[in-house]
């Protein structure tokens, strides 16, 4: 898979700099995912003020798109048929000691939309589940003010990814 980009601290607007960190590792698999109505999944946290593709983390020993598949029934209630690659961005959250590497996929739906199950903490955190276009996903995410540091990374992250499949979708006429 593609690496689109290296995200860092001086990113998102920090300066902490650290050469002799020792990052502990955390995979995640993320979809951009297609209704039948050519909209996509994206998840509201309202607690922080920012916007997510859904998926996360593979556990040990876990294949990345059974993962994907997990974590996208989860969060956004649907299974799903994978469909391409988007690619990988690789997240240095020297804060956290962490080395995040996010595999992001390109899928649709297959069979009904039901609620999703979301976890006692994307609940406290306000997680909310909509459905948009493309384009008004890009503009929203453009438009996210996170507050917090984690926020901050996945704005980067999968705005970089929404745009990055923008022009996959455009030149396989999606």
């Amino acid at each position: 898979m593609e690496l689109i980009k290296e995200i860092y601290e001086k990113d998102i607007g920090y300066n902490y700099e650290d050469i002799g960190i020792s990052y502990k590792l955390r995979k995640a698999s993320r979809s951009i995912v297609l209704n039948d109505s050519r909209k996509i999944a994206l998840l509201y946290v309202s607690k922080n003020n920012y916007h997510k593709l859904p998926g996360g983390g593979i556990e040990a020993g876990e294949d990345r798109n059974i993962a994907l598949n997990r974590e996208v029934k989860e969060e956004a209630g649907v299974n799903i048929d994978i469909l391409g690659e988007v690619g990988t961005i690789i997240e240095y959250k020297n804060m956290q000691k962490l080395l995040q590497i996010s595999y992001c996929f390109y899928s649709k739906v297959k069979g009904c939309i039901k609620q999703p199950s979301f976890t006692d903490e994307e609940i406290d955190n306000g997680f909310q589940l909509k459905w948009v276009a493309l384009d008004e996903a890009i503009l929203i995410l453009e438009n996210d003010t996170p507050d917090n540091y984690i926020g901050k990374f996945i704005q980067i992250r999968d705005l970089l990814f929404l745009k990055r499949a923008e022009g996959i979708f455009k030149s396989k006429n999606i």
